[in-house]
């Protein structure tokens, strides 16, 4: 082979792979979307489907997208961000197992909430705030169930990014959206601390 040929060759395989854009991106709008639906379920609100409209065009079967919409992963052409709708997996036996324990221990949770012993955080855990009001019981009770709330809320966001793979350095992200999504769905008189630290009362 000349070294002219493979001169050639060379430059065609640099154009070729300039031309692929491998996009791994972190998916924050599908994130914050499955962490509404999680606290939802976790605090037992009702789910508000909306009634379909004749003018709703049918939505596109999964078996007829490209490979490209389905996975999200190899673009050909200038690199972009994607804005696709992408969904995450949520629905994994250990984060099933997280959101039952989590759902099991609400009704536990609730009277420290609304006494202002607990706060909903910036980082998408629960904090001890204030147990001057409560009895020696409530108040050995109320750092429990803390500690087994923010253990296992610590393992649903370890999951998602486990499910998704997606950066172990991604998940202080993944709290800030579930974050979100606690503070948001929280009761008229919970406290719950702003994303500068400051608590106020919802």
């Amino acid at each position: 082979m000349t070294s002219r040929r493979r001169w050639v060759i060379g430059l065609v395989m640099v154009l070729l792979v300039s031309c692929v854009t491998v996009n791994i991106y972190f998916p924050a709008a599908a994130i914050q979307k499955a962490a509404d639906q999680i606290v939802d379920d976790v605090r037992k609100a009702p789910e508000q489907t909306p009634e379909p409209t004749p003018e709703q065009p049918p939505q596109q079967s999964p078996q007829k997208k490209s490979l490209l919409e389905r996975f999200h992963i190899v673009r050909f052409g200038p690199a972009e961000a994607y804005a696709g709708a992408v969904d995450v997996n949520v629905s994994t036996p250990a984060i099933r197992a997280l959101k039952a324990s989590l759902a099991n221990r609400f009704p536990q949770l609730q009277p420290f909430y609304a006494k202002g012993a607990i706060g909903e955080t910036s980082n998408g855990l629960i904090a001890v705030r204030d147990v001057g009001a409560l009895s020696l019981k409530e108040k050995a009770d109320v750092n429990r169930l803390v500690d087994e709330e923010n253990r296992d809320r610590q393992g649903l966001y370890a999951e998602i990014i486990k499910a998704n793979s997606l950066a172990p350095t991604q998940v202080g992200e993944v709290q800030r959206l579930f974050a979100n999504s606690w503070r948001a769905k929280s009761s008229p008189g919970w406290w719950i601390q702003q994303d500068g630290g400051q608590w106020v009362k919802k």
